[in-house]
């Protein structure tokens, strides 16, 4: 067994304050939703928690952007460059979640530090990352001052269609945070991928080796010279 560091603190710093602070903008946001019928808090306290968690999470997001965006570990969002390869691994992974894993056959997936995301995370988190986050956050803005952004509000349907299009992504992310747990025990170990996130190091076992891109290493076949 070796470790593999592929998960630097900022990526960890990032993590575990977006994942809290998702959690609070689900809580708040229900409590808003449902004022009267859940009482968890008041409604202005729920509002003022909830929109001050958000332009948390807006400036929390810009940051994880930025670093990505400005060093090589965005490699690690990088889908196959063929579509054909990256379907292919794809749906072989989408193979071992829905019936390999039942059996017992290995993941296809190897992690390595500029492939730690599966072909089939790879492109869920950049659609999460890329599309999700923007629409929520540029929707949470508008809704947060009516009154300001009252111009850009009607221009994208009035106010009933911009707050249907934010409950409908906080449906998608509510989802998510209970699909995200049960996809982390499915580790070496339950909680393996979640010790890594908080040490930022991988446990992998040696059998196999792989190159720094995720790829199996092929055993290198040596020829040696005849003597006559």
């Amino acid at each position: 067994m070796k470790r593999l560091y592929v998960h630097p603190l900022p990526v960890r710093i990032w993590h575990w304050l977006n994942a809290g602070g998702f959690v609070a903008m689900i809580i708040t946001g229900v409590q808003i939703r449902y004022v009267g019928q859940i009482d968890l808090m008041s409604f202005r306290i729920a509002v003022n928690l909830h929109n001050l968690v958000g332009f948390v999470l807006i400036a929390n997001f810009l940051l994880w952007f930025s670093f990505y965006l400005f060093t090589d570990k965005i490699k690690v969002y990088h889908p196959e460059l063929s579509p054909m390869k990256h379907f292919r691994a794809s749906f072989r992974q989408l193979a071992y979640y829905g019936y390999g894993i039942f059996k017992g056959d290995p993941n296809p997936h190897h992690v390595s530090v500029y492939k730690k995301f599966n072909a089939v995370q790879s492109m869920s988190y950049q659609i999460i990352m890329l599309l999700l986050f923007p629409i929520q956050f540029f929707t949470g803005i508008l809704l947060w001052d009516v009154q300001r952004f009252s111009g850009m509000v009607e221009l994208f349907g009035g106010v009933r269609v911009v707050d249907t299009v934010h409950v409908l992504t906080f449906i998608v992310f509510a989802a998510f945070i209970f699909i995200h747990p049960y996809l982390t025990t499915l580790g070496r170990t339950p909680t393996a991928h979640i010790k890594a996130m908080f040490t930022g190091y991988e446990e992998i076992e040696d059998k196999t080796p792989v190159t720094s891109e995720g790829e199996i290493q092929q055993p290198i076949k040596k020829t040696g010279s005849r003597v006559a």
